[in-house]
């Protein structure tokens, strides 16, 4: 990565040098050597005249300028640096969606220090886990997760405040109290293009989450490179995100996206359901949604009478990640919706979005073209590039990726190969540069010595009319074969499962390779997630080995 002249503002001396040089072609921007993300994305945008600009709608009413979101993250730095927060301290966060969790994210960077948001709806335990695990001095929350992290307050080696956005209890301390008293000016830290500037934890769709760490630089390259080309976000722009700001395609939509171009986000506290969303699109009338295929399903689930087109006529944009989006969900939110969604693959590692499709050239069940400023290869197990219609391995390399994972070195040596990032997923490239998602790495079956892609049966089953969403997954048999075994939720509207079963074995049999059709079809309320609506396919294994259930031969 190049270097430019020196961020001024972080001496406090003069205007700052707010925007990379993108060199088009490279993979590769012109850094200051002194930048720091809070100010590129606040300070900036009161320089620009941005000040009186509405950049947080938030649901419950409140609307807050460019000024008083910069204000209030200064006000929070300076809080956490009078409870002996220093730079690269970490700062874990269990806010919900609304104004006190931009202004902790980026007065925490401002500060130097290290912010960490974590889903909002942990068990006690969950929070021990990560606060032990990231050694974070002061956490700061939400009035609802207060109460968890106080039944575990004894096992937290470092904990020393918990600070409570609401009304604090025992032992804890004011958001509002300590903010209120703190000075509503800061300068921003030392840091430079590749100090430390957040972690997200991996959701764990495998496992126990990884602490992911971002630098300084990494959420103005996904500007640069995805949301300025790609989704074309542009001052006069209202975002509407589903995914959460805990979760890294959330952030991106919801905060560093908007306040990179003079936009506004709408913020949600509760719970994103069909109904509230609804509401929340006819009420503030975004340009952009974001949301995740689940989302896009519940919502179409709804039913015909409760919205139709014209509920969505301000969104020019609508788009997807989080999971593979099927065509069967895009085809049907465009009969209903009117939009198009702008399906695309991203991760954690990477920041946001690196393949996707565009605006003018959307594929059904496919993940699209590479963003440019990325690279992406298809590999086989030994890193050899496997040809264009073969599936392979996803490698993927670019300026926001991830430096390391905390504390798992070697997790981290078995992810990161030099510059390039394997992902874990299964992808085949077509000779047009079209990628199409196969199947987590570790979720691919080989059944009758035959690779299946549980991605493609997926796809096909939820093409059935009667479906709303589906999990295939392997099981062993009583000879220890693998038998594919489809986990599945109907619509609501839907009874009948034994006579469903032999449609949807039909169904896909039509139009499928017979080895790829499921031995077996189990009929589920809801098919277990992440947090940010991964679906856990690790979890319906696990439950079918341990209570003795495998398929019929």
């Amino acid at each position: 990565m190049k270097r430019g002249g020196e961020q001024q503002a972080a001496l406090g001396t003069g205007p700052a040098t707010t925007s990379p040089s993108l060199r088009m072609g490279e993979s590769m921007f012109e850094f200051p050597d002194r930048f720091n993300a809070a100010y590129d994305l606040l300070d900036s945008a009161l320089e620009r005249g941005w000040g009186e600009r509405i950049a947080l709608r938030a649901t419950d009413g409140a609307n807050v300028s460019y000024a008083q979101v910069a204000q209030s993250a200064n006000r929070v730095g300076n809080a956490l640096r009078e409870l002996g927060v220093e730079i690269e301290n970490r700062v874990l966060m269990s806010v919900v969606d609304g104004p006190e969790f931009v202004s902790t994210f980026l007065g925490a960077i401002k500060l130097g220090a290290v912010p960490i948001p974590v889903n909002t709806n942990l068990l006690a335990d969950d929070y021990a886990y990560f606060l032990n695990d990231s050694r974070a001095k002061v956490a700061i929350v939400s009035a609802p997760q207060a109460e968890a992290i106080g039944n575990v307050r004894s096992q937290l080696r470092w904990l020393r405040h918990l600070v409570v956005v609401g009304e604090p209890g025992a032992g804890q301390l004011g958001f509002a109290e300590i903010t209120e008293a703190a000075s509503p000016e800061l300068t921003p830290a030392y840091t430079g293009p590749d100090d430390v500037c957040f972690w997200l934890y991996s959701s764990g769709t495998t496992g126990v989450p990884k602490g992911i760490v971002h630098l300084q630089h990494d959420m103005r390259t996904c500007v640069e490179l995805y949301a300025k080309p790609i989704l074309g976000i542009q001052a006069d722009d209202i975002v509407f995100s589903v995914a959460k700001l805990y979760f890294a395609y959330g952030l991106g939509n919801s905060l560093y996206f908007p306040l990179s171009v003079g936009a506004s986000a709408v913020l949600l506290a509760g719970p994103p359901a069909p109904a509230t969303v609804l509401d929340v699109v006819r009420r503030f009338r975004p340009t952009i949604y974001c949301a995740v295929p689940t989302s896009y399903a519940n919502t179409l689930g709804v039913g015909a009478g409760p919205w139709t087109a014209a509920d969505f006529m301000s969104v020019r944009t609508c788009v997807s990640a989080g999971e593979p989006l099927a065509g069967s969900i895009l085809q049907r939110w465009k009969e209903r919706s009117g939009t198009d969604i702008l399906d695309g693959i991203g991760s954690t590692e990477c920041c946001h979005i690196f393949i996707s499709n565009r605006t003018d050239d959307i594929r059904p069940d496919c993940s699209g073209r590479i963003v440019p400023g990325y690279e992406a290869r298809v590999v086989d197990d030994q890193g050899g590039e496997v040809p264009d219609g073969e599936v392979g391995n996803l490698m993927v390399k670019g300026e926001s990726a991830f430096a390391y994972f905390w504390n798992q070195h070697q997790r981290t040596k078995q992810t990161l190969i030099g510059e390039w990032i394997q992902t874990g997923d299964k992808y085949l490239r077509d000779a047009d540069g079209y990628f199409y998602y196969q199947g987590r790495s570790d979720d691919m079956l080989k059944v009758g010595g035959i690779w299946v892609s549980p991605a493609e049966v997926e796809a096909c089953i939820n093409q059935h009319p009667s479906v709303l969403e589906c999990a295939v997954v392997g099981l062993k048999d009583s000879n220890a074969l693998i038998k594919t075994c489809a986990y599945v939720v109907l619509q609501p509207t839907v009874q009948g499962e034994h006579a469903l079963e032999d449609s949807l074995r039909a169904h896909v049999r039509e139009r499928l390779a017979h080895f790829k059709c499921p031995r077996e079809f189990r009929f589920v309320g809801a098919l277990p997630k992440t947090a940010t609506g991964k679906i856990q396919r690790y979890k319906l294994r696990r439950v079918s080995a341990e209570s003795g259930e495998v398929p019929r031969a």
